[in-house]
C-alpha cells in the first residue's frame, strides 16, 4: 500500500464524519449499480426457460437454464467473495458483472446459431451477473453498525426493483428489436442483460472509491483491542458459527422454494394460452415483490429481530405455494398474488438471513464467508430450478407449488434453534 493510500485510509479511520459520508456515498453507488444489475437479472429469468423449451422441444428440461445460471452463480459467488476479501468490493463486484455480461452475449450467439451446447455454457457464465447482483447487497453493510445493517441491505435492494421490474416488461420490446436485427425474439431480453450487467460493472469500477471494505478493515483494526474487551474468543466464535449456519439455512430454504416455483411459472402460463406480455407482467410483479418491500423489511428486521422475520418468511412462502397450487392456469389475478407473495417471502428470508451473516462475521473473514454462503444459496437455487422441470413433467405445476409451500415450513425449527444466537 502506498503512503498516499495509507494516509487516505487513515483519514477515514480518524474521522467519524468522513465514515458517515462514505457510508452514504457507498449506498448511493451500490444502489445505482443495482438498477442495472436488476434489469440484467430479470430479463434473463423471464425468458430463459422459454428459450430452452424452444431449442430443446420439451418441457422436461425447461428448468435447466435456471439451474445452469444459478449453478454458474455458485462458482462466481466464491470467486467474487475471494476477490472482494483480497482486493476490496470494487474489484470483486466489477469482475462479476463484466463476466455476467459476457455470458449474456454468449446466450445471444447461441440463439443465433441454434447451439444448445453454447447456450448451456453461456448460461453458466451469465450466472456471474446473478451472483454479483446479490453480493452487492453486502457492500452497503461494510460501514454500517449493527442497528443499520438490515436497513442498509434493504436500501440497495429497493433500487434493484427499478431494473428488475423494467426487465420483464421490456420482453416484447426487446423481442421486437431482436427480430428487427435478425436475432430470435427470445434472445432479445439477453441483449438488455448484456448491456445492463456491463453498465453495472462500469459504475462500480469508476465510482466505488475509496473501497468500503478496505476502509472498514482499517477501522476495525484500529479498534480491535477495545472490541474484544469483555468477550472470550471461544464464546465469540461459537456465537458466530451458529449465526452463520442459521443465516445460511434461512437463505438456502427460501431460495429453493422461490426458484423452483418461479422457474416453471412462465412455462405453466404458456401452456394455458398466456402471451409473453402477460408472462412478463406476472414475473414483473414477482420481482417487484422480491425487492420493493426491502426498505420496510430492513427496518422490521432491525427492530423486531432476525428470527421473527425469518418465521414471517416461512409463513408467506407457504401461502404463496398454496395459492399457486390451487390457482386456475388462466387466472392472472391469482397468479399475480401467488408470485407476489413468493417474492415477498424470499425478501423476508434474504434480508433476515443476510443480516445474521453480517452480524456473525468481521472484516477479516466477512467477504470470504459471504461468498461461501452465496455459493450454497446458488447451488440450492440450481437444484430447485433443475428439479422443478422434472417435477412438473412427471406430475404437475400444482404438485410443485404444494411441495414448495410445505418445504418452507422447515424454517420454523431452524429459527427456534437460532434464538440463542440473536443479538
Amino acid at each position: 500500500m502506498s503512503s498516499k493510500t495509507y494516509q487516505m485510509n487513515q483519514s477515514y479511520v480518524d474521522s467519524q464524519e468522513k465514515q458517515k459520508m462514505l457510508y452514504k456515498r457507498t449506498l448511493i453507488i451500490i444502489s445505482i449499480s443495482q438498477i442495472f444489475g436488476g434489469a440484467g437479472l430479470a430479463a434473463g429469468v423471464t425468458v430463459g426457460a422459454l428459450l430452452a423449451q424452444q431449442m430443446l422441444g420439451t418441457d422436461a428440461f425447461a428448468g435447466v437454464p435456471s439451474g445452469l445460471f444459478t449453478l454458474g452463480s455458485a462458482g462466481a459467488a466464491l470467486i467474487v467473495g475471494r476477490l472482494s476479501q483480497r482486493y476490496g468490493r470494487r474489484t470483486g463486484l466489477t469482475a462479476g458483472f463484466m463476466i455476467g455480461g459476457l455470458g449474456a452475449i454468449g446466450v445471444i450467439m447461441a440463439a443465433i446459431i441454434n447451439s444448445v451446447f453454447l447456450l448451456f455454457a453461456s448460461l453458466l457464465i451469465y450466472g456471474a451477473g446473478t451472483a454479483t447482483n446479490l453480493q452487492a447487497r453486502y457492500a452497503g453493510t461494510d460501514l454500517a453498525n449493527n442497528k443499520q445493517r438490515a436497513t442498509a441491505i434493504s436500501i440497495t435492494m429497493v433500487f434493484t426493483t427499478f431494473g428488475a421490474v423494467a426487465g420483464p416488461n421490456l420482453v416484447n420490446v426487446m423481442g421486437d428489436f431482436a427480430l428487427s436485427i435478425g436475432i430470435p425474439s427470445l434472445a432479445g431480453p439477453f441483449i438488455l442483460s448484456a448491456a445492463a450487467f456491463i453498465l453495472a460493472g462500469l459504475v462500480l469500477f469508476v465510482l466505488l472509491r475509496p473501497d468500503p471494505l478496505v476502509i472498514a478493515r482499517a477501522i476495525e483494526a484500529s479498534k480491535q483491542e477495545s472490541k474484544r474487551l469483555g468477550y472470550s474468543a471461544d464464546t465469540e466464535q461459537m456465537v458466530n458459527k451458529r449465526g452463520i449456519i442459521v443465516g445460511a439455512t434461512i437463505m438456502v430454504l427460501t431460495q429453493i422454494v422461490m426458484v423452483a416455483i418461479m422457474t416453471m411459472t412462465p412455462v405453466h402460463m404458456r401452456h394455458h394460452g398466456h402471451d409473453l406480455g402477460e408472462i412478463g407482467l406476472v414475473i414483473g410483479f414477482h420481482i417487484a415483490a422480491m425487492y420493493l418491500p426491502s426498505l420496510v423489511t430492513g427496518v422490521l428486521v432491525d427492530k423486531f429481530g432476525r428470527t421473527a422475520m425469518a418465521i414471517a418468511s416461512g409463513a408467506t412462502l407457504l401461502l404463496a405455494g398454496l395459492i399457486s397450487a390451487i390457482a386456475p392456469g388462466d387466472s392472472m389475478i391469482l397468479l399475480v398474488i401467488a408470485l407476489s407473495l413468493l417474492g415477498l417471502g424470499w425478501n423476508f428470508g434474504l434480508i433476515s438471513g443476510t443480516a445474521l451473516i453480517v452480524d456473525s462475521t468481521d472484516t477479516s473473514n466477512r467477504a470470504k464467508t459471504q461468498g461461501t454462503v452465496d455459493v450454497l444459496i446458488a447451488l440450492s437455487g440450481a437444484s430447485g430450478g433443475a428439479l422443478s422441470g422434472i417435477i412438473v413433467a412427471g406430475s404437475s405445476y400444482t404438485a410443485l407449488s404444494f411441495i414448495g409451500g410445505v418445504l418452507s415450513l422447515l424454517l420454523i425449527p431452524v429459527v427456534i434453534w437460532s434464538r440463542g444466537s440473536e443479538k
